[in-house]
């Protein structure tokens, strides 16, 4: 369930939107085979109609265990836009939370052994204001979503300083990614690089080098993107 655009402020946009890991839909195929199994073994040892009885009393009992984690699984939606962090859930009574991006101070992920490997984990939101932490469980690639985050946070910032100007501060920032790639490839040499840059950032008024320097001392600006 992809979230609605009518939602959205005007200018704003969505980065990124997923659903929760698909490591939480685990339970509800284990009871799948679980009840398909019990279903298999009562064809073996009952005759036909009361079979097919115990076959109809294992699906209801799979709806039954396992429909909520379905419908929690495709109603939780995570979006990432170029102003906030939002978190819907539920199918009918919906419930949501938003984090600024401006507010959001650190954001960490974990993952244990286990989770690296299937490509899942937690990611925890630390920003000013009433909400103090948040934390997202079940996120799919996790460290690539911590540096969404960040970028994303980043040119918030830029857009602040700048003025409002949040579409010319993409564009500079991606131009400072494809000057960035080619002084990594030899094209460019460090002066050339530093003059381009300083006239990429004399476009936005109020924005300092430093501001975008950030960016890239973060990582947020990856030559190899």
């Amino acid at each position: 369930m992809r979230y609605p655009t009518r939602l959205l402020t005007d200018g704003e946009e969505i980065l990124h939107q997923f659903r929760p890991h698909w490591r939480v839909l685990i339970p509800a195929l284990g009871w799948a085979m679980l009840f398909a199994a019990l279903a298999g073994a009562a064809f073996a040892a009952l005759d036909t109609t009361y079979g097919w009885w115990a076959a109809g009393l294992g699906v209801v009992l799979w709806v039954v265990l396992s429909i909520r984690r379905l419908l929690t699984y495709w109603f939780t939606n995570y979006v990432l836009t170029t102003e906030r962090i939002i978190v819907r859930t539920g199918m009918v009574a919906r419930q949501g939370s938003e984090i600024p991006l401006e507010n959001i101070n650190n954001v960490l992920f974990t993952q244990t052994v286990a989770e690296r490997l299937l490509g899942y984990g937690d990611i925890l939101v630390e920003s000013a204001g009433q909400t103090g932490q948040t934390r997202f469980e079940d996120i799919p690639d996790p460290e690539a979503f911590q540096s969404e985050i960040y970028r994303a946070r980043e040119l918030r910032t830029l857009h602040f300083k700048s003025g409002g100007a949040s579409g010319r501060a993409r564009d500079v920032v991606e131009q400072l990614e494809a000057l960035a790639d080619l002084k990594e490839r030899g094209h460019l040499t460090d002066e050339e690089f530093t003059a381009k840059k300083a006239r990429l950032l004399g476009e936005l008024p109020g924005v300092t080098p430093a501001d975008v320097e950030e960016l890239m001392d973060e990582g947020d600006i990856d030559p190899s993107r």
